[in-house]
């Protein structure tokens, strides 16, 4: 079946495929849900859980934790997960620690490296593939030669 498609065909398909990959991301990254209350809760620096009463300002978004703070145990909300964001609560003004799940930035830079890799491997099989089809395409041409110096 793919072997009767052209090449024409073939790039169209595959640049479809990609177009809809991204536009797939694009629609998930608008509709996935990125509110930071369903972070961890049962992890709070010093036991203040006010951002579960009243409303709360981000003022550190969630970020990794430092080798040290991991270490020492200092900050209690590292042991968990080994990320951390600080909250200030608007009523009582207090400054909060918690654990959160994961770290946004690591997390894109991580799938764009992730497709880096994908679209380098993509490309070293092209060549790989023109490559071989040039050597095959070589041995016929040399083979008819030969048959034809034979025949006459």
């Amino acid at each position: 079946m793919i072997e009767s498609c052209t090449k024409k065909r073939m790039l169209i398909a595959v640049t479809f495929l990609g177009g809809l990959t991204i536009l797939v991301l694009i629609i998930e990254s608008n509709w996935t849900d990125t509110d930071s209350s369903k972070a961890f809760v049962e992890s709070v620096e010093k036991n203040s859980s006010c951002y579960l009463n009243e409303e709360f300002d981000v003022i550190l978004e969630c970020h990794p934790c430092t080798a040290f703070e991991i270490a020492s145990e200092s900050i209690g909300v590292c042991i968990h997960t080994s990320n951390k964001e600080v909250l200030k609560c608007r009523k009582s003004g207090i400054t909060v620690t918690r654990s959160c799940d994961k770290v946004a930035w690591l997390e894109e830079r991580s799938f764009w490296r992730f497709e880096g890799l994908m679209f380098g491997l993509a490309v070293l099989s092209c060549i790989s593939v023109y490559w071989r089809e040039n050597i095959l395409r070589q041995r016929i041409v040399r083979k008819v030669a030969r048959q034809l110096r034979a025949s006459v």
